[in-house]
């Protein structure tokens, strides 16, 4: 899980988990027990844990960054914040834009609302937003290429993040780059299949 679990920032600011989030959380609890390798990767929203890295609870395994073995080749798995400017040098300025999204998330659901009574399909307002914001400052190819690079020069083969919510799957520069976007728009995800081959899937609800 490459971080951004628990939304640590909207808790700070009020909001509370509900029973859906509270069954996924105790769910993950279960398959540690019973098992079942679990590793999750902190990420800026749930910064909290920085502190406490690495540790361990109910079998779910907390740690900063994890190295991932496929086959013969090695990828580097971090949440991706610690390249992220805004986040590093200006967090101030990275919690705003949190609560734009925040809002923007909010306006999506009752545009959409007003789009679906309309019998018009589903629009990202929120999605388009920030993507339109993102590439006026090129801040996502920046990341992409930065990651990379720093995973090619530690001698990974390929790099494994999020936190731009921007899934992605292709080569740069020789290095193999995915990132697994979100659950919140994307609901998108990465999958190792049995011959090692990492996969891009999005869950379908229809």
């Amino acid at each position: 899980m490459v971080g951004d679990i628990v939304d640590g920032w909207a808790l700070s600011r009020g909001s509370k988990l509900n029973k859906g989030h509270s069954k996924v959380i105790r769910e993950l609890l279960k398959l540690g027990e019973k098992g079942v390798d679990i590793i999750w990767i902190r990420g800026n929203h749930d910064d909290f844990l920085k502190d406490l890295i690495p540790f361990e609870l109910g079998g779910i395994r907390i740690v900063e960054d994890y190295v991932l073995d496929c086959g013969d080749k090695k990828y580097f798995i971090l949440h991706g914040d610690i390249f992220d400017i805004f986040v590093t040098k200006m967090g101030w300025v990275a919690k705003i834009g949190s609560v734009g999204y925040d809002l923007a998330l909010w306006l999506n659901r009752w545009y959409n609302r007003y789009r679906k009574w309309r019998g018009k399909p589903y629009f990202s307002l929120s999605k388009k937003i920030k993507n339109t914001v993102k590439q006026a400052t090129n801040f996502i190819n920046g990341f992409e290429d930065h990651i990379s690079e720093v995973a090619k020069v530690r001698g990974y083969d390929g790099v494994i993040c999020g936190h731009i919510h921007q899934p992605e799957n292709k080569m740069i520069d020789g290095v193999h780059y995915l990132n697994c976007g979100d659950w919140v728009e994307n609901m998108s995800y990465i999958v190792q299949e049995e011959n090692y081959e990492l996969k891009l899937m999005y869950y379908q609800t229809i």
